[in-house]
C-alpha cells in the first residue's frame, strides 16, 4: 500500500481477513448506498459517475457513466436486466482484482448495489476466476452476510429496488475476459466472443439488458457517490479522474500493488513504489499494463501512466500492473511464453487467430531453439501486421496478443539476429 492510504485500499491490511458489515459501516461504508437508495434517481446516479470522469479499470477504459447510460431506462421491475462483475483477471501479470476482493468484498458488493441501482438491473452475478478460491470464500461470506443485514434481497431500505448477487466460478478461460464472451460462458455455452452490434446493453445475458464491468471499476462507486464528482476529479494528477491499482513484477526489490493518484509517473511506480531493480540487475523494457501490451523501454519510464499518456508513448495503460524485463532474461524466450500463453488461450473461433497465434508460437520456438532462420523473423513481422490490426479478426484477442511481439521485434532485434546467428539463444550458450 501507497504511505497514505486512499479510499480504495483503505480498509485492506494484507494477510488480515476482510472487515465484516459493522467494521466496514463504521470506516464509512453502506453511506452511498443509504445516499444513492433515498435521495437519488436512477439518473442521478448516473449523471454522477459521468460527471466524475470514471473510466473502466478493466483495460479498455471505457467511460463507466457513458456505458449505463445505453441501458434501457425501464425499471428493475418492469424489465429484466443484468449487471455482472468481471471478476476473471486470467491477464497475466496483473492481480490488482485478487487483493480487493480479498481484502474488502463488501467495498465490491456496494459497488455493485449502486452500479444496479443506476442501470436498475435486479440480478447481480460476479464472475469470478475458477482458481482464485480465497476470494470465493471471502466474496460467499460478505454476499451472505450482506444479504442477512438487508442490503441485498428484496425492498432493499424501503426504496422499492431489489437487487441479490450470484457468485460464478469461472471454468478459466482467458477469453473470457471479452465482454460477450463471458456472457457467452455464463449461459453455459462455449466462451467465445458474440458480433456486436447488438451491444450487451441491449441483448446480453440471455437476450437482456447487461452491463458488464471491472472490480476495480465497481469498488470505485461507493466514494464517488459518496463524495462527489469533483472530489475524485481532484484525485487524478492529469486528464484522468480517481486513482488507480498499479502493480509492478519481475526482477525488483518489493513486487506487488498500490493504489496511486491515476496519471503517476511510470519511473515513480517502479523506483519508490517497487524498491527499483534487484541488485545485480537492470532494467531493459517492460510491458506497462499487463500482458497485451506494447514494450516500453527505459526511455520511457518517465511517461505518466494515464491513457492517453501511455498511449502517445507507444503502449496502452491495460490493467496498469508492469511486468519488468531486466537485462539477464532473453527477450525472445520472454516473447515465446507470452505467445504460448495467447496461442492456447484462443477460443479458436476465427481462423487468423486460431491458426496465426500457434504459428507464431512455433515461429519463435524454432529461434529460441536454435533451428531459426532469418526467413523467420520476416513470417513474425508479417503475422503482428496481420493479426495486429483490429478489424481482421473477431475480437481484440489477437491484436492484443501481438503487441508484445510487434514492439519486441523492434527493442530487440539485435537479440532475434544474435539467436540466428548463435543457432539459440546466445544467453543459454554464455552460462
Amino acid at each position: 500500500m501507497s504511505a497514505t492510504p486512499t479510499p480504495l485500499t483503505a480498509m485492506i491490511t494484507p494477510s488480515a481477513p476482510p472487515p465484516d458489515c459493522a467494521t466496514y459501516e463504521r470506516a464509512g461504508g453502506w453511506q452511498a448506498t443509504r445516499k444513492a437508495l433515498k435521495t437519488l434517481a436512477p439518473a442521478d446516479v448516473i449523471d454522477i459517475v459521468t460527471r466524475s470522469k470514471l473510466r473502466g479499470r478493466g483495460g479498455a477504459g471505457f467511460g463507466t457513466g457513458q456505458k449505463w447510460s445505453f441501458v434501457p431506462k425501464e425499471l428493475a421491475s418492469e424489465r429484466r436486466k443484468y449487471l455482472i462483475a468481471n471478476a476473471d483477471e486470467m491477464e497475466p501479470g496483473t492481480f490488482k482484482d485478487r487483493w480487493l476482493l480479498e481484502g474488502n468484498p463488501l467495498q465490491l458488493v456496494e459497488g455493485m448495489i449502486l452500479a444496479a441501482y443506476a442501470i436498475q438491473a435486479g440480478h447481480g452475478i460476479i464472475f469470478l476466476r475458477g482458481e482464485y478460491h480465497l476470494p470465493r470464500k471471502r466474496l460467499t461470506q460478505a454476499i451472505s452476510e450482506a444479504r442477512e443485514k438487508g442490503w441485498l434481497g428484496d425492498n432493499i431500505l424501503g426504496s422499492g429496488f431489489s437487487f441479490d448477487i450470484h457468485l460464478h466460478s469461472s471454468g478459466g478461460r482467458y477469453i473470457c475476459g471479452e465482454e460477450t464472451a463471458l456472457l457467452t460462458a455464463l449461459e453455459g455455452r462455449r466462451a467465445t466472443p458474440r458480433s456486436k452490434p447488438p451491444f450487451p446493453q441491449f441483448s446480453g445475458l440471455w437476450g437482456a439488458s447487461s452491463v458488464v464491468n471491472n472490480v476495480e471499476t465497481l469498488s470505485n462507486l461507493p466514494h464517488i457517490i459518496a463524495n462527489g464528482p469533483e472530489w475524485f476529479i481532484s484525485l487524478g494528477t492529469g486528464p484522468d479522474s480517481g486513482t488507480k491499482l498499479y502493480g509492478v513484477s519481475g526482477r525488483v526489490r518489493k513486487p506487488g500493488a498500490w493504489e496511486l493518484p491515476i496519471g503517476t509517473p511510470l519511473r515513480q511506480i517502479i523506483e519508490d513504489y517497487a524498491g527499483g531493480m534487484l541488485p545485480s540487475y537492470k532494467l531493459r523494457a517492460l510491458l506497462p499494463g499487463g500482458a497485451s501490451t506494447a514494450f516500453l523501454d527505459e526511455a520511457a519510464l518517465d511517461v505518466a501512466m494515464d491513457y492517453g499518456s501511455v498511449e502517445k508513448a507507444g503502449s496502452r495503460l491495460g490493467t496498469g500492473m508492469a511486468i519488468v524485463l531486466d537485462d539477464r532474461t532473453c527477450p525472445v524466450g520472454m516473447i515465446l511464453n507470452l505467445e504460448h500463453f495467447f496461442a492456447q488461450e484462443s477460443c479458436g473461433w476465427c481462423t487468423p487467430c486460431r491458426d496465426g497465434l500457434p504459428w507464431v508460437e512455433r515461429l519463435l520456438s524454432a529461434i529460441e531453439e536454435g533451428s531459426g532462420e532469418t526467413e523467420d523473423i520476416e513470417q513474425l513481422a508479417r503475422h503482428a501486421r496481420m493479426l495486429g490490426t483490429p478489424g481482421r479478426t473477431f475480437c481484440a484477442h489477437a491484436p492484443g496478443a501481438m503487441a508484445p511481439l510487434a514492439s519486441g521485434l523492434k527493442l530487440f532485434a539485435d537479440d532475434f539476429s544474435a539467436h540466428i546467428s548463435h543457432h539459440g539463444c546466445p544467453l543459454l550458450h554464455a552460462a
